[in-house]
């Protein structure tokens, strides 16, 4: 029965279906429990008709192969004998070996070698996804029993469990890894590409050490999974599984712990476990080394020292983690949720290769579900912290271009900008008014430099309610502002510095000058800016205006030629 049937399932049926595809994996099948098995040592001339007959004439050890067995790492390999239980079925049958490590298996009857097969095997016959498959044809009875060798390897021995279904059943729990595999795969993998991205354009090492990271556990549980070699069919990397395997797992617990430094900012929280956290990035790197000399005393040192290590550095990083939380790393938190997980399910896998848990096949699979769920939560976190440094980074250039005491822009960050929209070039006209306030430095020495400051925000402010938000307004320095009017003609720049002149009276702050009228008043110079002008000419010019408006009586409006200070024509525009 298919998806391809028509009338028989809605969408939502098929949904369902797929998704329970998916998760078949995770669950021992029905078939499982109607074999049996037993294992012995391989031992020199011992045929295969010899073992199976000691099978069928005198009990032996006997397991359970739905549940994890270690078969021991033996000189010559292991003798496994499986019986599949009443009712039999007949037909063409898959015998499948799940996590079976890298050594290889063989398949034997009486006469001896049927069919061998590794996960590293690329040769004709027939291949698993992340275990090896043996055809069983209908013309062998299902009560006949199955005799494995597994061969002996430098890999620790895999916790395999063992199947025999009919083929229906085993391309559906195949596709069902399958899919759940990739889809894991490609979390991780992408999470790795955005995370690259960031480190590119951020120029930041903690997506770096992240990407590094990301990648190292990935090899890991591709080699692991055998999905490396079954379905991606990397031949290159055929022999050289151990070799990777061992490298991969120290640099993965050093990257780990060179992003956790930076991401969760030990340096600040927790300062007394960074050169724990860096001696232990730094030393899980020498374990590869000495494994690379080749050298029997170094590489059995390396090989006894890697495990307690990881195992170390795992619970030192989580422990790091958990106070830097604590104190404050608002990060932290995100490395321990995405950490802790991955820490327990790897000793609980560790567990598995010592001979326990033997009642959860899953767990091998739950190792990459659970690393996609980690690549997951730490990206976000990293996003969280990309957010976090624009934030900053925009922060701290609003205030670097911010005057301090009106937030007006200051005149180097005025200048940049004005700059930029005289680039644009003559398509619209532009206005600079140049704005001085009258008197401000009697309102200084009579009221005090504070008030004097007030002054200063409550003038800032009236400037900015009046003009647009596209105009550019700045603090030249002192009591001196500027603004740069896009789009306006000479009319109607003298109207809006003439609207100016009257909301800075309408302020109400006095001066102190003895006169009837002692309040603050601003007079202005406007240039229109000209196809020669540049920032500098054109500002000069503005300037020049003002002051021809302070020496014509102050508290007015003079509107500058474009041909400079000798060809000043003014409009003025008494207020008082």
């Amino acid at each position: 029965m298919g998806f391809s049937d028509k009338g028989k399932y809605g969408i939502i049926p098929r949904l369902v279906k797929a998704m329970l595809c998916c998760c078949l994996f995770l669950a021992a099948t029905a078939s499982a429990d109607t074999l049996s098995g037993s294992s012995r040592d391989v031992q020199p001339g011992i045929t295969p008709g010899d073992v199976l007959h000691e099978a069928e004439s005198r009990p032996v050890a006997s397991f359970d192969p739905s549940r994890m067995q270690v078969f021991p790492s033996t000189p010559s390999g292991t003798w496994v004998v499986l019986r599949s239980l009443p009712p039999w079925t007949s037909g063409n049958r898959v015998l499948s070996i799940r996590t079976p490590g890298l050594g290889s298996v063989t398949l034997y009857n009486e006469q001896g070698p049927i069919a061998s097969t590794s996960l590293e095997d690329f040769g004709p016959a027939l291949h698993g996804h992340g275990r090896l498959i043996f055809e069983i044809p209908a013309s062998v009875p299902a009560s006949r029993p199955l005799l494995l060798r597994f061969d002996p390897t430098t890999m620790p021995p895999g916790a395999v469990t063992m199947t025999v279904e009919p083929w229906r059943d085993y391309l559906r729990e195949d596709g069902g890894w399958v899919v759940f595999a990739t889809a894991c795969f490609a979390v991780m993998m992408t999470m790795a590409l955005m995370a690259l991205c960031f480190a590119l354009i951020l120029r930041d090492m903690t997506f770096g050490w992240y990407v590094a990271y990301l990648l190292c556990y990935a090899l890991i549980q591709g080699l692991k999974s055998g999905y490396v070699f079954h379905p991606l069919e990397i031949q290159s990397l055929a022999g050289l599984a151990d070799v990777l395997g061992a490298t991969a797992t120290t640099l993965s617990v050093s990257f780990a712990a060179l992003f956790m430094l930076r991401f969760a900012k030990i340096d600040d929280y927790v300062p007394l476990l960074r050169i724990p956290v860096l001696a232990l990035a730094i030393g899980m790197p020498l374990l590869t080394v000495l494994r690379a000399t080749g050298i029997g005393v170094l590489v059995d040192t390396s090989q006894l020292l890697q495990q307690p290590l990881l195992l170390l550095g795992a619970l030192l990083l989580l422990v790091t983690g958990a106070v830097a939380a604590v104190r404050g790393s608002r990060h932290a938190w995100f490395f321990l949720v995405g950490w802790t997980p991955l820490l327990v399910l790897t000793a609980l896998c560790g567990a598995q290769q010592q001979g326990m848990l033997a009642g959860a096949p899953w767990l091998p699979d739950a190792a990459i579900g659970v690393g996609a769920f980690e690549a997951v939560v730490l990206s976000i976190g990293l996003s969280d912290r990309a957010l976090t440094i624009r934030h900053d980074r925009d922060r701290a250039r609003q205030l670097a271009d911010s005057d301090p005491l009106t937030g007006v822009l200051n005149r180097r960050a005025w200048t940049e900008a004005a700059l930029q929209v005289l680039e644009q070039g003559m398509s619209r006209p532009i206005a600079l008014l140049f704005l001085d306030l009258d008197h401000f430095k009697s309102l200084n020495d009579c009221y005090g430099h504070a008030t004097g400051d007030r002054a200063l925000v409550a003038v800032a402010a009236a400037l900015r309610d009046e003009l647009r938000p596209t105009d550019l307004l700045g603090r030249f320095g002192g009591e001196e502002f500027i603004a740069l009017l896009q789009g306006v003609d000479k009319e109607n720049a003298v109207q809006v510095a003439t609207r100016l002149c009257r909301r800075v009276h309408r302020l109400d702050v006095h001066t102190g000058q003895a006169q009837a009228d002692d309040l603050l008043t601003v007079s202005i110079g406007v240039a229109m800016r000209s196809a020669a002008d540049t920032v500098q000419s054109l500002t000069e010019r503005a300037d020049s205006a003002m002051y021809a408006a302070k020496l014509s009586g102050r508290n007015q409006v003079v509107c500058s030629g474009p041909a400079g200070p000798a060809l000043v024509r003014r409009t003025e525009t008494k207020l008082r």
